[in-house]
């Protein structure tokens, strides 16, 4: 399947998408040069360019975009792992190659949002992302099978985990950018 194809079945079959998915190779090195480092630039090239736009500066939303971009491909390995690491916890499939997978593909919806970054008045139609808890949570329910019972809990503990993360992944990039730079972004 092409990237624009399984973009728009996610995003909009994702109960049939998602056992498509299971069938294809959960390989990290595929998953990530075929997908993700392609779909999650989207809000690190949009920021990017509503950055210049608004005249806040090339080199400083270059870095910004860099970094951003490269702490999500980080944050995707760790959603990966602590879906895997939950699975158990919850009476799920332990299997590191679904979870990647569901790391890989659940986040869509908020990097195709990104797209509103390239005009600053837009961003606030980022919310639309939201829409990935959704996909979230259907991939962590056909890929990891948890019981029926437990899904909804399972997927709220995954989200909790991943909150923490972003926190310390939100508190590096302040610390690096300085808290004055990012409130003018």
């Amino acid at each position: 399947m092409n990237l624009v194809e399984r973009v728009k079945a996610i995003l909009l079959q994702p109960k049939s998408e998602w056992p498509m998915i299971e069938r294809e190779s959960g390989d990290a090195g595929y998953l990530f040069t075929n997908y993700v480092c392609i779909v999650s630039a989207i809000p690190a090239v949009c920021s990017f360019i509503g950055t210049v736009i608004a005249g806040l500066g090339i080199v400083g939303g270059l870095m910004y975009a860099v970094v951003t971009y490269v702490l999500g491909l980080v944050g995707v390995f760790v959603m990966a792992y602590v879906i895997d690491f939950l699975a158990g916890t919850f009476n799920g499939q332990k299997n590191l190659d679904n979870a990647m997978k569901v790391s890989a593909y659940a986040p869509t919806a908020a990097w195709v949002a990104g797209v509103f970054n390239i005009i600053p008045a837009l961003s606030i139609l980022g919310i639309l992302g939201l829409y990935s808890v959704y996909l979230l949570h259907t991939g962590i329910v056909a890929l990891m099978k948890p019981p029926e019972g437990k899904a909804i809990i399972y997927t709220i503990a995954v989200i909790v985990c991943l909150f923490v993360v972003y926190l310390v992944v939100f508190s590096i990039i302040g610390a690096l950018f300085g808290i004055g730079m990012m409130s003018r972004m």
